[in-house]
């Protein structure tokens, strides 16, 4: 690969001084602030963003309340535009010259792509700062053990970017299960409408210039050198689909679609794995897949088979017959029966059965009987009114104040946030014993505590993954 010199292309040099004199300026002047058990709540949070563009422009917005102290992007035009926002906030290219550079950073934002999202929080929460981290919190499944052991160790505030937990409709979910509406649910049946990028297709042949603005070799980071290639093969966005860098279909909206059904089930470690696709080869994921977990009996509730499909796979017609129904009763502009929503959770009890049409579990209809589907909230003279199924089970789970600010509040001394990283860093774990089941082949017979296959020995290639000479979680 040939070697590239960093430029600030598009960029003035009188610019770059500006940012970063006054970056420095904010950085001597701003006042000391204490870990979260010595804080005020009034005191305003020093925060740098690792990944300043996509959801990390979303999240540095959601936060604009306190200090953004620095930003960190390979991308310089994404580093600098991003700056014209927030003009205090440092520059950076490598988050580890970042961390090791700025001493006053409170809290970190890391929206990376997945492969970067371990050893930046890793090495954020080492340093003793808090952390708000994207979705899928890893990219394999011992970063995930390794991100929740070091959370709960390094005692910070830490939140996983799966906005849903913080909606009023999940939390009743959760409560409504868990209090028995729809019974012993034995069957969990999610799909998902991704990929909505690239998949079951091969490394391209070739090189291409690398961009001037572009760092290639941050971008790749830990994962394993490879030539760049333009038109949007990997970066910005493309990236999901393969294996080095994201996690497919699965890794990317399972964090999302599963996240209810996961607290509501009490969801642990499963038996079994199991997966089926459309082919898959050694450098993305497969354009459809189903994949079986087997859980056993925890807590008082007897076991349940969770299934997932991606890639316009869906259950077959006799488990979705109520939900089609249901959506079959209305009309589309058109005047056309509406369809089975292209993503949608269904949990099958022995009372009935509880859907959410929507990625964020923000909603929720029940069945019961032979009876077809109903809100489980209704408008009735302007209220909100609930099934009478739902009216009479209490409210367990605190309402939330808002997704981002749950985390704020943590990070000055507050209650945990709902997804923080002893059940974000859980979520994912199990959400990505998927994709190693796609890339083993076979069923593999888990053994959770000890995080391997008893069968396969092969999978522990996929479980922990190898990072590049200069960087590590360790």
């Amino acid at each position: 690969m040939p070697e590239r010199k960093s430029t600030l292309t598009h960029i003035s040099r009188r610019r770059f001084i500006k940012y970063s004199s006054l970056a420095g300026a904010a950085t001597f002047a701003a006042p000391y602030i204490m870990r979260a058990q010595d804080q005020s709540p009034n005191n305003k949070l020093n925060i740098a963003v690792i990944g300043a563009g996509g959801k990390g422009a979303s999240d540095t917005d959601a936060v604009a309340s306190e200090n953004i102290v620095a930003l960190c992007d390979v991308d310089e035009k994404t580093l600098y535009s991003r700056g014209e926002k927030y003009p205090n906030a440092k520059p950076f290219r490598d988050y580890r010259k970042m961390l090791e550079e700025m001493k006053n950073i409170d809290a970190v934002i890391v929206a990376t792509p997945d492969h970067h999202h371990a050893p930046a929080s890793i090495m954020a929460m080492k340093m003793g700062k808090h952390v708000y981290c994207q979705k899928p919190l890893t990219h394999s499944v011992y970063e995930a053990r390794l991100m929740r052991d070091t959370a709960k160790k390094q005692k910070v505030a830490t939140q996983m970017g799966n906005q849903g937990s913080a909606e009023n409709g999940l939390r009743r979910a959760v409560e409504a299960i868990q209090g028995g509406v729809i019974g012993d649910v034995r069957e969990l049946h999610v799909w998902s409408n991704r990929p909505i990028w690239p998949q079951g297709q091969d490394r391209p042949e070739g090189e291409d210039p690398v961009p001037p603005e572009l760092d290639w070799d941050l971008w790749l980071g830990p994962a394993p050198l490879r030539p760049f290639k333009g038109n949007k093969t990997y970066h910005p966005f493309a990236w999901r689909g393969w294996q080095d860098f994201g996690t497919g279909a699965l890794g990317d909206m399972a964090c999302h679609t599963v996240n209810m059904p996961f607290r509501a089930l009490k969801l642990g470690y499963p038996t079994s794995i199991e997966a089926k696709s459309s082919g898959i080869n050694k450098e993305t994921y497969p354009k459809n897949s189903e994949i079986k977990f087997e859980f056993p009996a925890r807590e008082g509730m007897r076991p349940v088979r969770f299934s997932w499909y991606d890639g316009g796979w869906k259950p077959n017609e006799d488990i979705l017959k109520h939900v089609s129904g249901y959506y079959a009763e209305q009309k589309d502009r058109e005047g056309n029966p509406r369809k089975v929503p292209t993503s949608g959770c269904l949990l099958i009890g022995s009372k009935g059965q509880l859907f959410s049409p929507d990625d964020y579990g923000t909603q929720f209809l029940l069945q019961f009987d032979s009876s077809g589907f109903q809100p489980a909230k209704s408008k009735v003279d302007d209220k909100d009114v609930e099934h009478e199924a739902v009216r009479d089970i209490a409210q367990s789970v605190p309402r939330s104040p808002g997704h981002y600010k749950e985390w704020l509040e943590a990070c000055k001394g507050g209650k945990p946030a709902y997804s923080n990283f002893d059940i974000a860093a859980y979520l994912t774990e199990i959400i990505l014993l998927g994709c190693v089941a796609l890339r083993v082949g076979k069923k593999l017979e888990w053994d959770g505590p000890g995080m391997k296959a008893k069968n396969a020995p092969e999978a522990a290639q996929f479980v922990k993954r190898q990072y590049r000479k200069g960087w590590s979680v360790a």
